[in-house]
């Protein structure tokens, strides 16, 4: 039995769940917040740890 050349359309019911979408956009909103708080941007600049995390991920790229 031959195989049809082309297949049909998805049903109109075949839809993405509401949070497929909002999960995305709320992740973005919520990194969008953090990167944009001045009273955190005072943090980023002598924070030991993380210059302790940034050396030892340069040193597992580097081996």
């Amino acid at each position: 039995m031959p195989v049809p050349a082309h297949t049909r359309p998805h049903p109109a019911g075949a839809r993405l769940p509401w949070w497929a979408l909002a999960l995305p956009i709320l992740a973005f909103v919520a990194l969008l917040l953090l990167i944009m708080n001045p009273s955190d941007a005072h943090a980023a600049s002598g924070d030991p740890a993380l210059a302790q995390i940034l050396e030892r991920a340069r040193q597992l790229v580097a081996h």
